[in-house]
């Protein structure tokens, strides 16, 4: 496939298995497991919206933990000690089989590597470590510095300012067609990852490309 000069991923869904916290703890939790883990996702990405459109930022690792609470309220509760090492197991996620070959693959073509994320720094800089991506990338981005989420402009805007490029030359690539729509308004070359096979929205704002995982980037003809 050619070779763009920098690719920019989102991190949670699109790197991060986001419910490998609470599959990890699954038989402890017991049949509610998934229930929890698709609320405390939902909230989670709710919570950045709100605070962000009422201009009341908190850092991504504290609506985590209140995201946390409120799923497992509404799942029957669970205690200080599973909390803990569910939120210990999200600061570790699973990274996904395919993204250390396609970080590599890209890498040994020349390109450069980002991560462009809500997640704090340090959250971001854990996850990398403990996924054994940390020198896979040439960047780590976070919103945390801007104090608002994405989709605003200014957060998609980190990546000119770190790497000197406009928007047409960045290649971003995200998990969550929300985050896609945001970063094609912007003016991103978009490359939508819909994992779970979800249907397409935000038609007017569409990505160039649609794959089922990275490997499928790999195989793209992008000119």
């Amino acid at each position: 496939m050619p070779v763009r000069q920098l690719y920019v991923f989102d991190a949670y869904g699109t790197l991060f298995d986001v419910h490998s916290a609470v599959a990890r703890h699954a038989g402890e939790i017991g049949p509610q497991a998934a229930a929890l883990s698709d609320l405390w996702r939902t909230k989670q990405l709710e919570y950045t919206w709100v605070r962000s459109l009422s201009w009341r930022y908190c850092d991504f690792g504290s609506l985590t933990e209140q995201a946390l609470d409120y799923a497992a309220a509404r799942c029957g509760g669970i205690g200080t000690d599973l909390r803990a090492k569910l939120l210990e197991a999200y600061s570790r996620l699973d990274a996904f089989a395919d993204v250390g070959p396609t970080l590599d693959a890209l890498r040994a073509q020349g390109a450069k590597t980002a991560i462009l994320s809500n997640g704090t720094h340090a959250m971001l800089e854990t996850a990398t470590r403990s996924a054994g991506l940390e020198n896979r990338l040439d960047a780590i981005l976070s919103v945390d510095v801007l104090r608002v989420y994405k989709t605003t402009p200014a957060a998609y805007a980190l990546v000119g300012g770190h790497f000197g490029l406009p928007p047409a030359e960045v290649t971003f690539l995200s998990s969550n067609r929300w985050d896609i729509a945001g970063a094609a308004a912007f003016g991103f070359r978009c490359i939508w990852v819909n994992r779970m096979g979800l249907p397409e929205e935000y038609a007017e704002l569409a990505p160039e490309a649609v794959v089922r995982s990275l490997d499928g980037l790999l195989a793209l003809d992008l000119a």
